[in-house]
């Protein structure tokens, strides 16, 4: 079965590296088919940022920018007030936010999920001058709403991609995938 995911977010915030991790988790969990690519805008510290991943079950031959996705993630939800992040979004559809609020402080006809990936960000010192990066955060939480990415996966892909590092973002995943709030 395909999922299709957008991320929205800000220059900075890994939106991009969150999808290309999650799409290497979901290869390392036995999918079979995976892609990960970003759109590019004004490309500036801040500015909106949207990056696609898909996972399939199958090799995938799509080769678009997602229009109609199963599950939007949102790394800043200050973004929401700039940008229509339900736009295309599956009538069953689910949208993950990085906030402290809870799902049901949202009036969007969807399902939602949260988790406080910034306070977790910053707990674990993920940080680039002075900013937390919320990006593993998010992609923890992603893997415990999303079927077929086992969260073993995405913290070996973590570590693969951060080095040194990986150890304070996996764990932050890990965080983030017990406290995201359904």
């Amino acid at each position: 079965m395909l999922k299709e995911i957008i991320f929205y977010g800000r220059g900075g915030q890994g939106a991009v590296t969150a999808a290309n991790l999650i799409a290497s988790a979901a290869l390392k969990s036995g999918n079979k088919g995976v892609q990960a690519f970003p759109f590019f805008g004004a490309e500036r510290r801040g500015a909106p940022v949207k990056a696609f991943a898909r996972i399939s079950d199958d090799e995938i031959y799509l080769r678009s920018q997602i229009r109609e996705p199963d599950i939007v993630v949102v790394l800043d939800t200050g973004i929401m007030d700039a940008i229509d992040i339900t736009q295309g979004l599956k009538e069953n559809g689910m949208i993950l936010l990085n906030t402290n609020k809870k799902p049901s402080d949202f009036s969007l006809p969807y399902k939602i999920a949260t988790v406080d990936a910034t306070s977790i960000a910053i707990k674990n010192e993920i940080l680039v001058g002075g900013i937390p990066v919320v990006n593993t955060p998010m992609t923890g939480a992603l893997v415990r709403i999303l079927n077929g990415v086992k969260l073993e996966a995405l913290k070996e892909a973590i570590m693969e991609r951060f080095g040194k590092y990986g150890e304070r973002n996996a764990k932050a995943a890990e965080e983030a995938y017990e406290k995201v709030v359904l």
